[in-house]
């Protein structure tokens, strides 16, 4: 079986007159997963599209480095 893993994606969301930084903790099995979770959320809360939408790092982080209290105690139950 696979152990889920946690991710920190960073990034920033560009469109027409307005851009934001991102960054999420998120549980995922592969990187690649956890980016497609990124663009799932931020797509839909913000109406954005993938080609707005700039990943500019994905790193596997410990459950000691977890800032997001959820991630936090869903990794604690583990």
């Amino acid at each position: 079986m696979s152990d889920v893993k946690i991710f920190r994606v960073v990034g920033e969301i560009r469109k027409p007159g307005w851009q934001a930084p991102f960054r999420k903790e998120l549980r995922a099995l592969k990187p690649e997963d956890a980016v497609e979770k990124v663009y799932k959320d931020l797509g839909s809360q913000h109406n954005a599209k993938r080609y707005q939408i700039k990943i500019a790092s994905v790193e596997e982080i410990k459950p000691e480095e977890v800032e997001n209290p959820i991630i936090r105690e869903l990794s604690k139950a583990e």
